[in-house]
């Protein structure tokens, strides 16, 4: 498998892949939707795919002395990487959101979402959505990438207009709690978030392996 993963860093993922795990910082950006911060590295993701396609790097893959799985796992667990080292970023800013900056007046005025672990669990719940609809679509053909990465593009900003909206719903006001307020509400859906996504990617996964297997490479 570390020898998958080498492959898949070094000749398979485009430089934009890496670059936009930055944009997990977007968390710090105040009068802004900080969740867009996901679809950009999700963007970041795509190009690699893309760039992978036009290098056949399917085709080069799966002629590997490797189980036709390996190639899903090995994308799989990419993705998973890139996203994971963004969440840290999401994680890091958000912690510090939540302590040094939780009375900053500059976030205190906001009226979009703030940083804290309700949009830290929606952040994995829409990775999550990513790894389903669009890994979990591209393995379908392993070629055609645009019509799964417009359904991901849709269902994502739906996902990030409602979590932006919800806070102002009479009674969800707790949702945007600002730091250490509400830290168990806070903490349970932080949780609700990472068990999604790790539900939800195991089940793509699992359906990219069967659906990889049945293609005529």
């Amino acid at each position: 498998m570390r020898n998958i993963m080498l492959k898949e860093m070094k000749l398979s993922a485009s430089p934009l892949a890496f670059l936009f795990i930055a944009f997990g910082l977007m968390f710090f950006i105040p009068g802004y939707p900080i969740l867009c911060g996901v679809f950009f590295v999700t963007l970041g993701l795509f190009h690699s795919f893309q760039t992978a396609r036009e290098a056949n790097d399917i085709v080069f893959s799966a002629l590997l002395p490797i189980a036709k799985n390996d190639v899903v796992k090995g994308k799989y667990c990419f993705v998973c990487f890139i996203e994971g080292c963004a969440l840290i970023l999401m994680t890091a800013a958000t912690v510090i959101r939540m302590t040094v900056l939780s009375d900053a007046p500059v976030y205190r005025t906001n009226a979009l979402m703030t940083a804290n672990l309700f949009a830290l669990g929606m952040a994995f719940f829409i990775f999550g959505l990513f790894n389903l609809i669009f890994v979990g679509g591209f393995f379908r053909t392993a070629y055609k990438q645009g019509r799964p990465f417009v359904i991901y593009i849709i269902i994502a900003f739906l996902m990030i207009t409602v979590a932006e909206a919800l806070h102002h719903v009479p009674g969800l006001g707790q949702l945007n709690a600002f730091g250490t307020e509400h830290i168990a509400l806070q903490a349970v859906l932080l949780a609700a978030g990472i068990l999604a996504f790790a539900v939800i990617t195991l089940l793509s996964y699992r359906k990219a392996c069967r659906d990889f297997d049945r293609i005529d490479l």
